[in-house]
């Protein structure tokens, strides 16, 4: 069973994985395992669990977006049992399309929900772990399918009105058996274990593997990689100013004089980069050692510092 403290951390890793805008690449890649569809999130709303302290949600996770079809899609992780969770989907479902809804709208629309629920207790009798559910109409005599009339395919693109309802997915990640068949359980895994394969190919799961390596390294080598990042963007935003200032300059006229001003100035920038670059590279060599010191995988002194496998390889041997 799983401690608070580790609900805590999960509770946060899942947040700051799966809502972050910069993050977009890693819930586009679920979301595309699970529906069997190639997803692009639009964007990703408000909702009440989107506070920002790791202590603020102990028990849930619950995240909306908006796909590029303009369909609702809900997720929401719950850690602790609920008897009544169903009901909690139903109304979940229910008060997104409400909230969503311009009185002065026709019905036609009402937006479609997609809820995706991941659950780490036993939810309901059953063998599987996703589980998917829909509202289907048939006959009680014919025993046929109720279909939209040729007018209604028409207006909505739709063949069934169960594709106007919303559908349900639960995911029931005790239940997994660890063993990954197919990209979905791959995530299932990773749901499941926090932890993703170097073998793992499933769309996301790569962004994901990187993303839960920094995060899992101390505060202040987070710090020191932030700094590493930025540093870079300030030397590519730097080349691409150049590149643009040499291109005004041609459309000018005054490629000549701007030109030798630009070789200064590159000159300069470079014994300048070169002086920086070797003093990076001295401290992140230092980071490394104090990682491997600490018992952090190559995996994560790579992520942490830049380094390449190899030249850590090079510092654990000496």
């Amino acid at each position: 069973m799983r401690t608070e403290r580790q609900l805590v951390s999960l509770d946060w890793a899942m947040k700051k994985l799966l809502r972050s805008k910069a993050n977009y690449a890693i819930l586009e890649g679920f979301l595309s395992e699970l529906l069997f569809d190639d997803i692009t999130i639009k964007e990703i709303l408000e909702s009440e669990a989107n506070q920002e302290n790791q202590l603020d949600k102990v028990n849930r996770v619950d995240i909306m977006v908006t796909n590029s079809k303009g369909e609702l899609i809900i997720i929401e992780i719950q850690f602790n049992s609920e008897r009544d969770y169903f009901h909690r989907i139903l109304y979940g479902a229910s008060k997104a399309i409400a909230e969503r809804m311009e009185l002065t709208e026709p019905w036609s629309q009402v937006k479609k929900v997609i809820s995706v629920n991941i659950v780490y207790f036993d939810l309901g009798r059953g063998e599987d772990y996703i589980y998917h559910g829909k509202t289907e109409f048939k006959g009680l005599h014919a025993y046929d399918r109720l279909e939209l009339s040729s007018k209604q395919r028409s207006l909505f693109k739709k063949r069934y009105p169960e594709e106007i309802f919303p559908d349900y997915f639960v995911i029931k990640v005790n239940k997994f058996d660890n063993n990954a068949k197919n990209t979905l359980d791959q995530w299932v895994y990773f749901l499941k274990n926090e932890e993703i394969k170097d073998s793992f190919n499933a769309k996301g799961l790569k962004e994901a593997k990187k993303k839960l390596d920094i995060m899992k390294l101390p505060k202040k080598e987070q710090i020191q990689y932030k700094k590493y990042i930025e540093a870079r963007i300030h030397d590519l935003s730097e080349a691409e100013t150049i590149k643009q200032d040499l291109e005004f300059a041609k459309k000018e006229g005054l490629t000549q004089g701007i030109e030798q001003e630009r070789r200064v100035q590159e000159e300069r920038r470079k014994k300048e980069r070169e002086t920086e670059a070797e003093r990076r590279k001295q401290d992140k060599i230092e980071t490394a050692k104090k990682f491997l010191e600490m018992g952090l995988t190559l995996e994560q002194v790579s992520a942490g510092t830049g380094l390449s496998i190899q030249e850590i390889q090079k510092l654990s041997k000496k």
